[in-house]
């Protein structure tokens, strides 16, 4: 599902999504999957995000599960 609160967001600002992504210091195309709901960004992602695009991060990422960490560990919440 779309995440249309960060594509008015990024929009507002004024930003492409390459320039968000320069912004990051991330590819293009990674913006893009979090705009399209393919993936979602890390937790710092997601706060730096916000920062850039001067929202509030549960307004743009509400509902969505970010990633917590960069590995494929299960976290303690995820085990039982």
């Amino acid at each position: 599902m779309k995440n249309r609160a960060l594509i008015q967001a990024r929009k507002k600002k004024g930003y492409t999504q390459e320039r968000l992504a320069e912004l990051l210091g991330c590819k293009k195309s990674t913006v893009s999957n979090w705009e399209n709901g393919h993936s979602t960004p890390s937790l710092t992602d997601a706060f730096r995000v916000a920062e850039l695009l001067e929202s509030d991060v549960n307004d743009l990422f509400s509902g969505l599960k970010v990633q917590e960490t960069y590995t494929n560990q299960p976290t303690a919440r995820e085990v039982g």
